[in-house]
Parts: structure tokens; C-alpha cells; sequence
């Protein structure tokens, strides 16, 4: 059975149910709170870069963008990411990411950067990223992940965020 995803952004009304998916997608506290502290951090934190895949118009994933740096120049970190375990693998997370990703590429930024599954994250363009440059602190690793936004140049250095996760 394939499944049409529908994507909208997501609303303050989401906030407790994107914690609910977070803890089923994860099976711990500490991403939902990883994610409360995203939101609550006003310099990072974008309202509309928020996406929900939904199902008869209940959430069942999500994917979101925040400010994170790269040097002195801002780019866009995407994640979390979450799915409710019975439907991974079915595309929701996948819609959710699109749907994000493509509103954030109308914005300034250059670039998004992730740290997430190596295997997962390229089928959105997203290459190592020190392929470009870019460095963390504490890990460069095939899973930290960076995507230009078309043609924008991305810029090199050391990748710093607001709130670690």
C-alpha cells in the first residue's frame, strides 16, 4: 500500500505532538529535549522551517531547519528528524525533509548541514561534509552531511550551533 503524504508547515498547536512523535521515533527523552531546547532558543529557532507529514491530517512525522554557522557565515541544520515507527519507511520522512528542504531553499542561507545516517540523508543531495570544507568540532565522520542549495557557493570552516545536541 503506498501512501500520498500530505506536508504543510507545522503550527504551535504541533508542538505537543511533535514531541510525541519524537519520543515513539527515538525511545528516549533525550531528543525531545533536544528539541525543546531548539525551540526555545530564540536566535535559532525558525517557526516556518517546521514540516509535518500527515496522514487524515494527523502528524505522523516531521522535519525541521534551524540557524547553526559555518565560520562567520549562517547556514541551515536540518533535524530532527522523526517518523512514528509504524509508518517508517513508508515516506513520510522523506516528504517531510523535501518539504522543509524546499522552503529553505528560499531563503539566504547557502547551505544545510546534518548529522544523521550516511545512507539515508544523500538521496536529498547530501554529500560529506568535508567535501566542502566544513568541520565540526568533535567529529568529521561520513555522518555529518552538508547540501548546497543550487548553485550558492558553501562557504568552508568551523560548524557551530546554538544548542548542541
Amino acid at each position: 500500500m503506498s501512501i500520498t503524504w500530505n506536508t504543510r508547515v507545522g503550527t504551535s498547536a504541533d508542538e505537543q505532538v511533535l514531541r510525541d512523535i519524537t519520543l515513539q521515533a527515538f525511545g528516549r527523552q533525550y531528543e525531545v529535549d533536544y528539541l525543546d531546547a531548539l525551540r526555545a532558543e530564540p536566535a535559532t529557532w525558525i517557526p516556518e522551517l517546521v514540516c509535518v507529514a500527515t496522514v487524515d491530517d494527523r502528524p505522523i512525522a516531521y522535519a525541521l531547519l534551524t540557524l547553526a554557522a559555518v565560520g562567520s557565515t549562517p547556514v541551515l541544520s536540518l533535524g530532527p528528524v522523526a517518523v512514528v515507527p509504524e509508518y517508517q519507511r513508508q515516506g513520510a520522512g522523506d516528504a517531510a525533509v523535501r518539504a522543509v528542504l524546499a522552503l529553505g531553499s528560499e531563503r539566504t542561507e547557502p547551505a544545510v548541514v546534518v548529522l544523521g545516517h550516511d545512507n539515508y540523508y544523500p538521496r536529498f543531495g547530501f554529500r560529506q561534509a568535508t567535501e566542502f570544507g566544513i568541520h565540526h568540532p568533535q567529529y568529521d565522520g561520513p555522518n555529518l552531511m552538508a547540501l548546497a542549495f543550487g548553485d550558492r557557493v558553501v562557504p568552508a570552516g568551523l560548524l557551530t550551533y546554538s544548542v548542541e545536541g
